[in-house]
């Protein structure tokens, strides 16, 4: 069975009016949420300023300082998690991308703290006990309660956080960097024990246990209602499954999936959903995958490309295969747009989501351009729909293949984007593409004066 293009069903203004959204009051601004997380470690320092009135002599003054990383680090855990627990006003507010960026570096910072945490607390306890460390060591890990717990899933974390390393992740598969980082919620549940049993800001702080507790419980229920229960109701109620399957060039496939229930996902053009495809093989999978057309109230399109072992399988999926869709998920949606013109540059596989928007922003003649940056023409997808677009909407669009090398500069400069899109400072622009792609793009749109909040961006990267 093959598909039929959504583009010839386009969804109009008015339909796509239709579609539920989200008031934009109930997203989340990221200067508000970097503030509440700035001011919840500073509460954490003044808890321990609070239950220390006084700190004497080397062997204090080192485990007070593993007093505090530890308590940012406890504090830390709990804003990673938080940040991907898939909170709706986030998510919207902020983007996957963005929240992915803020939890990969604050990994960094929170697995340092643990690390210090550990050594201070034992260099310390040590200095003032008079003995080596490594006899400390052994006389925390077996006296001390709860330590033992808590220093495995010390361990735990530092792995994660390895495994997390750029050099790693480009050696192992996307399902593999998914399924060991659910060991992160294994860390903090047997490092919670110890906070209360040893923890000298919690053992005679009623109120603080009380608080503290509070927070992890809040992070807790939501990622048990937002990545579990959430998913399995949503599966339950739309009942979606594969309509068909279409190749777009030797190595990327578009699928279709509908059911009845479509438009309540209240799904917006340049967001995406984490798939999962009920087969033999791939069940337990669940990767995220951008709408490549605006959604119609009873499909929505995605197009993948083969990069891996789940994406080489979708090529394969027949039609009426059950699927479990996950979201919407993503910021770069037509809500971002605040100015009449609309510059678009694309990246390989990063034009999915932006081809759903040059599909279905409002905008007159002239007011949208696209701009499709390819490596060669075989690996340009959608070009008769976005030609046909194109000419329907009076729209300009340029793609643009070959490497560097042989057009002698880089088309996506800050010269050649001030040359080609006249009036660019007066444009909103979105960019989508691989994480270097876009890296150098919002460069090169910022060294061209256009200003930051005129910039929308995502990244295809895990």
């Amino acid at each position: 069975m093959t598909s039929t293009a959504l583009s010839e069903r386009p969804v109009t203004a008015t339909t796509n009016a239709r579609v539920r959204t989200a008031p934009p009051s109930a997203d989340a601004h990221p200067g508000v949420i970097l503030a509440v997380i700035a001011a919840g470690a500073f509460a954490s320092l003044l808890l321990w300023w609070h239950d220390t009135p006084a700190v004497n002599g080397l062997g204090d003054w080192l485990t007070n300082a593993g007093r505090i990383t530890g308590l940012l680090a406890g504090y830390g855990v709990v804003v990673l998690v938080a940040l991907m627990a898939r909170i709706p006003p986030l998510e919207r507010g902020i983007g996957a991308d963005r929240l992915a960026r803020w939890h990969a570096r604050g990994g960094r910072y929170t697995v340092s703290l643990v690390v210090a945490h550990g050594l201070l607390i034992i260099w310390g306890y040590a200095v003032t006990a008079h003995t080596n460390v490594i006899s400390q060591t052994t006389t925390l890990l077996v006296s001390y309660p709860d330590v033992l717990m808590a220093s495995i899933g010390g361990l735990l974390l530092l792995g994660v956080g390895l495994v997390s390393m750029r050099a790693a992740r480009k050696r192992m598969r996307y399902e593999t960097w998914y399924y060991l980082h659910f060991y992160t919620y294994l860390a903090v549940a047997l490092a919670f024990s110890h906070q209360f049993a040893t923890g000298a800001d919690f053992m005679t702080n009623a109120t603080a246990r009380v608080v503290w507790g509070g927070m992890y419980a809040a992070v807790a229920a939501a990622i048990l209602w937002y990545r579990f229960i959430t998913p399995v109701r949503q599966a339950l109620r739309q009942q979606l499954r594969v309509e068909s399957v279409r190749h777009e060039s030797p190595d990327t496939v578009s699928v279709v999936v509908s059911g009845p229930r479509v438009h309540e996902l209240a799904a917006q053009p340049g967001q995406f959903f984490r798939w999962r495809f009920l087969t033999r093989t791939m069940w337990w999978a669940s990767n995220p995958y951008s709408l490549s057309a605006a959604p119609l109230p009873d499909r929505l399109r995605i197009t993948v490309k083969t990069l891996g072992d789940h994406s080489a399988k979708i090529g394969r999926l027949r039609p009426g295969t059950r699927v479990i869709a996950e979201g919407p998920y993503g910021a770069l949606t037509p809500a971002r747009r605040k100015r009449r013109k609309v510059l678009m540059i694309a990246g390989g596989v990063g034009v999915t989501p932006l081809r759903a928007l040059f599909q279905a922003l409002p905008a007159e003649r002239g007011d949208l351009t696209l701009v499709y940056r390819a490596s060669s023409a075989v690996d340009v997808v959608f070009r008769d729909e976005l030609e046909a677009i194109a000419s329907a909407r009076g729209a300009r669009l340029h793609i643009v293949t070959g490497h560097r090398r042989d057009l002698g500069s880089d088309p996506l400069s800050a010269n050649a984007l001030t040359r080609n899109v006249p009036d660019l400072r007066a444009h909103d622009v979105f960019v989508c593409g691989p994480a270097g792609m876009t890296a150098g793009v919002v460069r090169a749109l910022r060294s061209a004066r256009v200003p930051r909040h005129q910039i929308h961006s995502e990244s295809f990267e895990f």
